[in-house]
């Protein structure tokens, strides 16, 4: 982690820490995003029900994600909880440690690539980056996804256009998807080449749509779009046309999504 911050997290702010040093009834941890910052977990806040043994539960130097309990300000005291983070929060903090990973890796290479001092070179980008965004990820995110150019942020020219060849070949473009099954038995004499061509017409309607026989009467079908609207747009025309192409005839079309 390159960039710490130097004041005193939140109460109610889940934090990376890393245990170092386990006592009979008490656990004691350093704050990883905060510098020079460490917490106390209480047995009580490690697991709930009673626990016999702690070390079954921590071990030292081994990295988990707390909740800041309590801050006495004067004394320094940090109270934490392991047991009080649910498992959204667990996960939506660990996402946020992959996006910072991403983030640091990018200007290392950067770095590596014109000789350039790490440390100095992330702390500049940052202090102007953070001004609009909540992290470097976000920043080099909405490059991405908005053609938002680095040098409209702020970064001079040479770094930003540097940056963002290197972003371009690391972040991907969001995406999401829509899947389900269609079940299809048609009484038609003709009822076989009746859906192939209807399967034909829909893939017409987007190359983002893909169709499988799955046997039995069922295909399996995938939307991958950018957003969401694009995704339930083709959905809906893909289901109009296959309704329309069913209509008046011997068979049974039904829908049903994951």
């Amino acid at each position: 982690m390159l960039r710490k911050k130097d004041s005193m997290p939140q109460e109610g702010e889940c934090v990376f820490c890393t245990i170092s040093k386990i006592q009979y009834h008490s656990v004691f941890a350093n704050l990883d995003e905060y510098k020079n910052k460490s917490g106390m977990i209480h047995i009580s806040e490690i697991s709930p029900g009673r626990i016999r043994n702690i070390n079954d539960y921590v071990k030292e130097g081994k990295v988990v994600v707390c909740k800041v309990l309590r801050i006495d300000k004067e004394k320094g005291h940090i109270d934490l909880s392991l047991r009080r983070v649910n498992e959204s929060q667990r996960r939506a903090k660990v996402e946020e440690r992959k996006q910072e990973t991403i983030t640091e890796n990018i200007v290392k290479s950067y770095c590596e690539l014109h000789k350039l001092d790490l440390i100095k070179t992330y702390e500049n980008i940052s202090k102007i980056l953070l001004k609009k965004y909540s992290s470097l990820y976000d920043a080099f995110e909405d490059f991405v996804e908005n053609k938002v150019s680095l040098t409209s942020m702020g970064l001079e020219d040479e770094l930003a256009k540097g940056l963002e060849k290197i972003i371009s070949e690391r972040i991907k473009p969001k995406k999401v998807s829509i899947k389900g099954d269609f079940k299809i038995h048609s009484f038609e004499e003709n009822g076989i080449d009746l859906i192939s061509k209807a399967m034909e017409k829909a893939l017409k309607i987007s190359d983002n749509l893909s169709i499988k026989f799955a046997g039995a009467g069922k295909y399996n079908f995938e939307i991958v779009a950018p957003d969401y609207e694009e995704a339930e747009s083709i959905y809906d025309e893909t289901v109009k046309c296959l309704e329309s192409s069913f209509n008046k005839t011997e068979t049974q079309f039904s829908v049903q999504r994951e």
